[in-house]
């Protein structure tokens, strides 16, 4: 068993002589981003909960600066926690060194050794261990099976691809047969097409092999297509919780609503309205009434009628519908996506992105959206997701 618990886990980092000066005496200060500054220091992470199962993949995401790495390092053993309780397999490790903890971690830099072999550095830590050697050819030979390099065994690095260093990285990683491993943004030193391919990889390797993953990335693509969970931070603290289709289906604010999902989400300024037992959403001079379930939501926690933000993603638009509930935007900018075109719209000095599959055009071309176009558009209501003036969403599970 691999599970990992991280109980209301906080790293401060001190802040720097001339920093708590201008504190102590009232002057403003340099701040990294939103993050808290305290009397102690800087919070790159506030009160992170999580407990992940055995075997569980999860994924941390968000922008860069928001707390996810250093998260990572914690667990690692890298960085120091600075409150709050982290246990592996029951045991608590919050002073337990990075070697004890039964835990391999694959860095953004591949870190290997120019000088050895691929067989060589994958079996570095093995010998570290003062291991037998015929069992670590054995879980060498096994691990470069595995991750397709047995032909490059006697290579040294520089004769390989990037794809290739990867796969030795990980393959030293996962000889250790660790309970946990730890991966810190492995593909973003790779091109598209092998961030593609090692995405694929990593998702057979973790059904081969029995551990438990923690995987660090700034993409929301590698984390909604990798993760079994998503652990979505801002700030050094967390924003939502949940599998790829819950944050995508049901965000919790706008944050994850505009982090999540290609292209991002739409937002419109929009008016909450109550008629009797009935909630709908004013947009312009339009209004849609809100579906079933949501309403009985809505009902059912007394929301009152308010100014909001309603969020529709650029799939869920259509060029086709009720005139009543057709909203008009300009054509501002047409992109050429392939299977699909995504126009750029102006709606009250807003963009408002729209996909539009070229198949259901019926016959009618690309060419005919062209800058300045005149389009209406609408959105069926049970896709619309409704957030307050502070952000967060309004129909709550």
């Amino acid at each position: 068993m691999a599970e990992v618990s991280l109980k209301h886990i906080k790293k401060i980092y001190p802040l720097a002589a001339e920093d708590r000066r201008k504190k102590k005496d009232g002057q403003k200060q340099h701040r990294t981003g939103n993050l808290q500054i305290t009397d102690e220091g800087v919070v790159a992470v506030q009160d992170f909960n999580l407990d992940i199962k055995d075997r569980e993949f999860v994924v941390l995401v968000g922008p860069s600066g928001c707390g996810k790495s250093t998260t990572l390092r914690m667990v690692a053993g890298l960085e120091e926690i600075s409150d709050g309780e982290l246990s592996i397999d029951g045991r608590v490790v919050n002073d337990v060194a990075p070697k004890d903890r039964d835990i391999a971690m694959v860095f953004q830099s591949y870190a290997l050794y120019p000088h050895m072999t691929v067989r060589e550095n994958m079996a570095f830590p093995l010998k570290l261990k003062k291991m037998d050697k015929a069992e670590i050819n054995k879980r060498v030979e096994e691990a470069a099976e595995i991750l397709g390099i047995t032909e490059y065994l006697e290579r040294k690095p520089k004769n390989l691809s990037g794809g290739q260093r990867q796969r030795v990285a990980i393959g030293r990683a996962i000889v250790r047969e660790p309970k946990v491993l730890l991966m810190d943004e492995p593909l973003s030193n790779l091109d598209a097409k092998l961030r593609n391919q090692m995405r694929a990889e990593i998702i057979k390797l973790r059904q081969r092999i029995n551990t438990t993953f923690i995987y660090v990335t700034h993409d929301q693509t590698e984390a909604m297509t990798l993760g079994d969970r998503i652990v979505i931070m801002k700030d050094g603290v967390v924003q939502q919780v949940g599998t790829p289709q819950e944050v995508f289906d049901t965000p919790a604010n706008l944050f994850v609503a505009g982090f999540i999902g290609v292209p991002q989400m739409n937002f419109f300024k929009a008016e909450l309205v109550k008629n009797k037992q009935q909630y709908s959403v004013k947009v312009g001079n339009v209004s849609f009434d809100v579906d079933k379930e949501r309403n009985a939501k809505l009902l059912k926690a007394e929301v009152p009628e308010q100014q909001i933000t309603l969020g529709v993603r650029p799939e869920h638009i259509t060029l086709k519908g009720e005139a009543a509930k057709m909203l008009k935007g300009k054509v501002e900018v047409s992109e050429m996506m392939g299977s699909s075109v995504h126009l750029h719209l102006n709606f009250e000095d807003r963009d408002v992105i729209v996909i539009v599959q070229i198949v259901d055009l019926e016959g009618r071309s690309v060419s005919s959206f062209k800058s300045g176009t005149e389009v209406a558009f609408t959105f069926p209501a049970n896709l619309m997701h409704l957030f307050d003036q502070d952000g967060n969403n309004l129909v709550k599970d």
